[in-house]
């Protein structure tokens, strides 16, 4: 058993907790951790073997809650924004990109933290909005989920619902990375030895997860997204 197997194993059991408490982060977690134990692109091919059954698990879980309509509108606008991230990321430096970003996410987090009134996204355009960006994000830097999870928020969201409408976005944007990275011969005997590996780990952290979740009241879990935003600005702007 290699130090390296263990290791994955372990940071995907923490993202798959933080996923399944929050809705999201699976890769924001793993990604970092995971390049520290193997190269990049195998860190890579990992997190999108794994991804697709952490988001079915959370979405069959939540599926009572799921609203397919504001999901529809985030998917489709996204398939028509990859593209655009594609063009964009031979044209524009990555740092501009992320770095906006992020100071949009930490500065939307803070002033919600402190208890301003929201702006109302419940018009049909800003779904559409959220998802072109977030495709085009997604094609340009795989970074697809922070305007979805804004929108989502500012929606107001109850917390099942959030997680519910998140997994199927993800599971959409996550089921073509993993047959992008199918189609380029990205994920061998490896990358499935690992995944196979850190299975009992990922259990583990989606019942660990939802065991938390279950003590964490709505003002709370509202509260842990908002912060969980603020961290990410800061990240992205860093």
């Amino acid at each position: 058993m290699s130090l390296t197997l263990v290791t994955a194993a372990a940071v995907l059991l923490l993202a798959a907790f933080t996923q399944s408490l929050t809705g999201f982060g699976l890769a924001l977690v793993s990604m970092p951790l995971l390049s520290m134990v193997m190269s990049l692109p195998q860190a890579t091919a990992l997190v999108a073997a794994v991804s697709l059954g952490v988001e079915m698990v959370i979405l069959w879980q939540h599926r009572a809650h799921l609203r397919w309509q504001p999901v529809r509108r985030l998917v489709l606008a996204s398939f028509v924004g990859v593209p655009l991230g594609v063009i964009l990321l031979r044209r524009l430096p990555e740092a501009w990109m992320l770095r906006g970003l992020g100071a949009l996410l930490a500065a939307y987090g803070l002033y919600a933290l402190s208890g301003k009134p929201l702006p109302d996204l419940q018009a049909p355009g800003w779904g559409w909005a959220a998802g072109f960006v977030a495709g085009a994000l997604g094609g340009a830097y795989n970074t697809s989920g922070p305007p979805v999870i804004l929108y989502g928020h500012a929606r107001g969201w109850p917390p099942e619902t959030f997680k519910a409408n998140l997994q199927a976005f993800f599971l959409a944007s996550s089921s073509m990375v993993f047959a992008a990275h199918l189609a380029a011969g990205d994920i061998g005997a490896a990358t499935w030895k690992q995944a196979v590996f850190a299975l009992p780990a990922l259990a583990l952290g989606l019942w660990l997860g939802r065991r938390a979740a279950a003590f964490l009241p709505p003002e709370g879990f509202r509260k842990m997204v908002l912060v969980a935003l603020v961290l990410l600005g800061l990240k992205m702007l860093g």
